[in-house]
């Protein structure tokens, strides 16, 4: 996908995830299908300090190109910032507002700045285009996963 797809893209990303959302009941929100699985809640909330790391890595690609970043654990996240019980409308507000000033940071940038990059341990060389195109996949990812999850829900005895 070309640079200006993918900005149209994750510009329209938390419409994208708020719509989706809606094909779940609240009620099944904080169903897990499994103990070492996320319910719904706590995928929000993952893709939510998600896209706080992504601020952060996007400056840091435009501003310190070249650098090292620091890999998170996100089940320690998770299970150490107890993502069920965080407020899920805070923080969708909070994604919201960060994919705004991302966007038009983003939108504005020299050609040449695309061209800068930042390096993972796990991942290696991440390009601005390769972090774009990260963040708009971990909203279809993760949206994936809470449909599994609602099928899982609808076939347990527990609803």
């Amino acid at each position: 996908m070309d640079k200006n797809k993918l900005l149209e893209a994750y510009k329209f990303g938390y419409n994208e995830l708020q719509n989706s959302l809606r094909e779940f009941p609240l009620e099944m929100w904080d169903y897990k299908p499994s103990p070492d699985r996320w319910s719904i809640k706590e995928i929000i909330i993952h893709m939510v300090d998600s896209e706080i790391n992504g601020y952060l890595r996007c400056r840091k690609i435009i501003a310190e190109s070249g650098s090292i970043i620091t890999p998170y654990d996100q089940n320690a996240w998770a299970d150490k910032l107890n993502y069920s019980s965080r407020s899920v409308d805070t923080n969708m507000e909070l994604f919201r507002i960060l994919r705004i000033i991302n966007y038009s940071l983003l939108i504005n940038l020299p050609e040449e700045t695309w061209n800068n990059y930042i390096n993972h341990p796990e991942s290696g060389k991440i390009t601005l285009k390769d972090y774009l195109k990260i963040y708009v996949d971990h909203i279809d990812v993760h949206t994936k996963q809470m449909r599994r999850n609602f099928e899982s829900w609808k076939k347990s005895p527990n609803d």
